[in-house]
């Protein structure tokens, strides 16, 4: 079977969390069951990030390095995505309007998939990952005030569970642990390298 086959026939049909499907999501709570999120964040924001992957002979995920300009996570490797605004009626809507917003990505391309399992970000954030068909041949305009670079990883080095590491640092006093996928020049960890290993468990499921 296709690998996009594959995925698709092992992805959720509607989007975890509040309002849709039930199931306690994964996070960076995982690895650390002491280190959940930041001290001082309430409830967790909602968030939607497009896991694309593009239908090539051999299919690639599309990522983002975010703009060193930015306050938070800058010069992170990131899935086009943020904060759902109240605007967006699903996590689908926001997935799809951030992907245009930050890299041009014409949505006529994408074909929705189905969603991976909520990821609960130490930041504070309730993230839903949208897994979408891409087609090729689109061309990307990168926002500069959010996004310095988009690239392709082969999503058959992502499956290989070779490629996953298990890193830690120091943060707040404590030792952190965190999924890592170092892919050429580019540090792929923490909720984006999290929300990737949710992917490699979906796709090697029985």
């Amino acid at each position: 079977m296709p690998a996009i086959a594959r995925l698709a026939s092992r992805l959720r049909a509607e989007p975890p969390g509040p309002g849709g499907a039930g199931g306690d999501p994964g996070g960076d709570h995982v690895l650390d069951a002491a280190w959940t999120r930041q001290p001082g964040v309430a409830a967790p924001k909602p968030a939607a990030v497009l896991v694309g992957l593009v239908n090539r002979p051999e299919p690639t995920v599309i990522l983002t390095r975010r703009s060193t300009a930015l306050r938070r996570h800058s010069g992170q490797i990131a899935f086009p995505g943020g904060r759902m605004d109240p605007s967006d009626p699903s996590p689908l809507a926001a997935a799809l309007r951030e992907a245009e917003e930050e890299i041009g990505l014409d949505r006529a391309l994408v074909r929705p998939l189905g969603y991976l399992d909520a990821y609960l970000s130490g930041s504070g954030y309730l993230v839903v990952p949208v897994v979408a068909q891409v087609e090729p041949g689109f061309e990307l305009r990168l926002n500069p005030f959010e996004v310095d670079e988009a690239f392709e990883v082969p999503l058959a080095f992502l499956m290989d569970e070779s490629n996953h590491e298990l890193h830690a640092r120091e943060w707040n006093g404590r030792i952190r642990q965190y999924h890592a996928m170092p892919y050429e020049r580019h540090y792929i960890w923490g909720v984006t390298a999290g929300i990737l290993r949710n992917l490699f468990e979906r796709y090697h499921q029985p």
